[in-house]
């Protein structure tokens, strides 16, 4: 079975990741240009990762989503095991928000130029200036009713474990004074391992558990210490047991 499905991905799945992401890259980009940028920054791409996990014919598991008030904004902060992440939040966590995501990726092909035209917030660390123009287009998303989602670890893991969480996310919702909701995924490190080169993909089930919002009990350090903590905690609490506890990622 394992190598007919490696057949299949090679027939299905490969094209439909490719043409699906080019599509999706174009169709965003051109919503965006004719307006209502909200709708096209998120749409498409909900509908893309949806399509490509099914396609894929990965299971997926969504639990608590009845945490979640449909007219309050959120900073959704999830662990993040590998690649399957994106799709996973985009196709299943039902919910329009924006990227917090690495500069870095402003240069990747379609990819780069799909979130740039559709608002997503890239992450610039490249000085005090740029610093405050991240957290000054996260505070505008928010600001006008819509969530952003965040990969406090900063980097996919190498082994399926948890990193440390970084202080920004915590420190936004802080400033804003809103609720912080932890996600655990479980499952995308079993699909797609991190590692160099083409691999092919392992047939293996993905989850999302929505946990809930994490309310703001105050303002300023030591309230952002606490969320995170709590955070942490939560997400930490759902993961498999093949990968509970923390492992160090030297990619934070």
């Amino acid at each position: 079975m394992k190598y007919l499905y490696y057949i299949y991905q090679l027939i299905v799945g490969l094209p439909v990741v490719i043409l699906g992401t080019i599509i999706t890259a174009l169709t965003v980009a051109t919503g965006c240009a004719l307006g209502n940028g909200h709708f096209w920054g998120y749409f498409p791409g909900h509908v893309w990762g949806k399509v490509i996990i099914r396609s894929l014919l990965l299971p997926v598991k969504v639990e608590g989503r009845e945490h979640l008030d449909k007219d309050q904004s959120y900073v959704f902060v999830a662990n993040h095991q590998g690649s399957f992440d994106i799709f996973l939040i985009y196709g299943f966590l039902n919910r329009n928000f924006k990227w917090m995501m690495k500069q870095a990726l402003r240069k990747v092909p379609f990819l780069g130029f799909a979130c740039e035209r559709s608002h997503q917030i890239f992450v610039d660390k490249r000085g005090p200036s740029k610093i405050r123009k991240t957290y000054d287009d996260a505070r505008r998303i928010l600001e006008q009713g819509y969530s952003v989602t965040v990969f406090p670890e900063g980097a996919r893991s190498f082994t399926g474990h948890m990193a440390h969480f970084r202080k920004g996310a915590f420190a936004l919702a802080d400033e804003l004074q809103l609720p912080v909701v932890p996600l655990t995924i479980n499952g995308s490190f079993d699909v797609l391992p991190r590692m160099k080169g083409f691999n092919f993909i392992t047939w293996h089930p993905l989850s999302l558990t929505i946990h809930e919002p994490i309310y703001p009990v105050g303002q300023g350090p030591e309230n952002v210490e606490a969320t995170m903590r709590q955070a942490y905690d939560s997400v930490m609490s759902s993961l498999a047991t093949e990968y509970q506890g923390f492992v160090e990622n030297p990619d934070q």
